[in-house]
């Protein structure tokens, strides 16, 4: 199967042209095999019976792009072998999308900056749909439902029956938040949201639905070396300690995934999860959508976490080599103050060849060891990560002593990465990869910025993800900017809120290091409009300065509307359009409507985060769906009041089935 997924990517980059018999326009023939790739049929090779779900997905494209006087459909129940006289190939030579055929002046809809427009919040919706969502937003009004959901879906479940319980699922929690079951089932939600305006961000959210203990000593035996040491032990700062009690890392987070590892062949199986979501975003919206990947999915977390430490332990060094705090690229120290900061010991062999391999930028400031090759598939921790003492001149770890089966694994972490990576260049797919908790960050950062630095050199394809709700935020981001324009490569960012806050404050009490969150939720809106506003003003100046202001992109992620309007407000006073390309926004799908599709409507670049899975696997994404909405219920509110008065007046009207029709492009 990964061979011929990559034959399919291969083929799928070749311009081939397919004539229809009449001599119209027509298809590509690369098109054609993007269509039938994220079905899991090649064109090229497969022969054999098109599933209904198939058939039904290909006359609905068809019925999109046809020429009128065509009125072609899919009938056959085979795909021939693909050659010009093909009748497949020829019942898919239509002219292409309608929409595109004046891109010049795309439908665009004026933007209300108040998000009370309840048509344009819900003018992609049926009236059905529309009633299923009031009905879905009264229940996570519940407190005793939303207190107990996951073991009512359980009861249910269990007196229903799967089939029955499925089809109560889909009418409304399910059809709410969760796109279908499978790559073919969210073809229809993927071609509405583009109509209309909005691009989507794929995610395979099936989850396992462990119980407390078992995710305990899951991750305890993850976390720990096969040596016996905690990554905790010894000189190591505590917060990149292992601790029982904050072992359930779904402790206290409502809106984000945990993969909890079990063994190397279960972190290929997500490599290959996620491959397939590049294929399905490349096969469904041709180029403009986004995967969202964890790392912790991908490898073994005591890796994460003893690198993390590494990554501090290199920074505190830093500092006593500045003799001061804060951003340490803006000491702006050399190869020449390392030299003169070892002092007497510098002439010692050791020190000698460590100083040969210590780097520098274009501007000459000092990299204290090789950051890119931590993505190198042959990288060796434990030699790498050594620094000399500038008392004695002996060369001391940064991290402990890593078995050679250990290592392997943070080579196979990194190799699964990089196929993904590689996969999202080839296919022209943008990869964001999700911000962890703060002991997992520091090594999540790192490595995400040497992907930005491999990857990025021509376009954003990796972003990484920043959560304001910590305090040194804004920091990390203007260093990583910094590195980005002294190395030139493309920064690519998600400005998130966060999904960790309670968890990082309770583990912090708990273990006896520093909070690293904001006191507030006022201090984190705070930061995320001062960093924001920060990525928006360097834009500005690339954009003055006649150099592409691509090379910096922000996804602003957020639900809250008041953060919306002031990234909206800024790229007004700034001078930045949406045409640029520059700002998106993203929020998840059944949730916040009246903010999506408005900006979709009005030109920005707006994308919805689409789970898709069978029903009785992502149970527990359903779960963190319903404890999120009860945690905002002045959000629900005011989308429960937009509702209500979209359904009056579509009843009113007599609109009872009402049919979406969207004319919009997505830019």
């Amino acid at each position: 199967m990964a061979f011929l997924r990559t034959v399919s990517r291969c083929n799928s980059l070749v311009p081939r042209k397919v004539s229809s018999p009449s001599g119209g326009s027509c298809w590509s023939y690369a098109k054609s095999e993007q269509f039938l790739r994220q079905y899991g049929m090649h064109a090229a090779g497969n022969r054999g019976p098109l599933p209904s779900a198939l058939l039904a997905a290909l006359n609905h494209r068809l019925a999109l792009e046809a020429h009128p006087a065509e009125g072609r459909r899919w009938r056959s129940t085979t795909v021939a072998a693909a050659a010009p006289s093909s009748a497949g190939l020829q019942a898919a030579s239509v002219r292409p999308h309608q929409q595109n055929d004046n891109p010049s002046s795309p439908e665009r809809d004026p933007l209300d900056v108040g998000f009370n427009d309840p048509h344009a919040a819900f003018k992609s919706k049926t009236t059905l749909e529309l009633i299923r969502a009031y009905f879905v937003y009264v229940l996570c009004s519940s407190e005793f439902l939303v207190e107990n959901n996951m073991k009512l879906m359980k009861l249910m479940k269990a007196i229903f029956g799967d089939r029955f319980f499925a089809y109560l699922m889909k009418q409304t929690f399910y059809g709410q938040f969760v796109a279908g079951e499978d790559r073919i089932k969210i073809v229809p939600t993927l071609e509405r949201l583009r109509s209309f305006g909005v691009k989507p961000i794929l995610d395979y959210s099936v989850e396992e639905d462990l119980s407390q203990e078992e995710a305990e000593k899951r991750e305890v035996e993850s976390s720990l070396s096969s040596t016996g040491t905690n990554p905790g032990d010894a000189d190591s700062l505590p917060q990149y300690s292992v601790d029982k009690t904050f072992a359930d890392r779904r402790y206290k987070v409502q809106s984000a995934r945990t993969y909890f590892y079990l063994n190397e062949a279960t972190c290929e199986r997500n490599m290959e999860t996620f491959l397939e979501c590049l294929d399905a975003v490349k096969g469904a919206t041709f180029g403009t959508g986004i995967t969202a990947i964890k790392l912790t999915a991908l490898g073994r977390p005591q890796l994460l976490l003893q690198v993390s430490e590494v990554i501090m332990q290199a920074r505190r060094y830093m500092m006593d080599l500045a003799g001061s705090t804060g951003n340490i690229l803006t000491h702006h120290k050399t190869i020449q103050d390392l030299e003169r900061y070892l002092g007497h010991v510098a002439d010692k062999a050791e020190v000698k060849e460590f100083l040969k391999k210590v780097t520098s930028d274009k501007d000459g400031i000092l990299h204290l060891f090789p950051w890119t090759g931590i993505i190198n598939e042959d990288c060796q921790l434990s030699e790498t990560f050594r620094v000399p003492d500038p008392v004695t001149g002996q060369m001391r770890r940064l991290i402990s002593k890593i078995p050679p089966k250990e290592e392997e694994m943070f080579r196979n972490m990194i190799r699964r990465l990089n196929t993904i990576v590689k996969a999202a260049q080839d296919l022209d797919v943008r990869i964001m990869i999700d911000a962890e908790q703060t002991y997992f960050q520091p090594a999540i950062s790192r490595i995400t910025l040497e992907m930005m630095r491999r990857y990025n050199t021509e376009k954003a394809i990796v972003f990484n993800t920043y959560q304001c709700y910590l305090k040194d935020t804004y920091k990390e981001v203007c260093t990583d900017l910094e590195q980005a324009k002294r190395q030139n490569f493309y920064f690519g960012a998600k400005l998130v809120r966060g999904a960790y806050i309670e968890q990082e404050r309770a583990r912090a009490a708990a273990l006896g290091y520093e909070d690293p969150t904001n006191p507030s939720f006022e201090a984190t809106t705070e930061m995320y409009h001062k960093t924001l506003t920060e990525c928006l003003r360097r834009i500005r100046i690339l954009k003055d300065t006649n150099v592409d202001p691509k090379k910096i992109a922000i996804m602003v992620a957020s639900h809250n509307e008041d953060t919306v309007r002031f990234a909206i407000e800024q790229m007004k006073e700034i001078g930045i359009l949406p045409e640029d390309k520059v700002i998106c926004f993203g929020q998840l799908l059944g949730m916040c409507d009246y903010i999506t599709f408005p900006l979709g409507q009005a030109g920005y670049s707006a994308y919805k985060y689409i789970p898709y899975g069978p029903v009785n696997e992502v149970l527990p994404y359903l779960s963190r769906r319903a404890q999120e909405n009860k945690g905002v219920l002045q959000k629900i509110k005011k989308e429960k009041r937009l509702l209500l008065s979209e359904i009056t007046k579509r009843l009113a009207k007599g609109q009872l089935f009402y049919k979406p029709k969207g004319k919009y492009v997505p830019i």
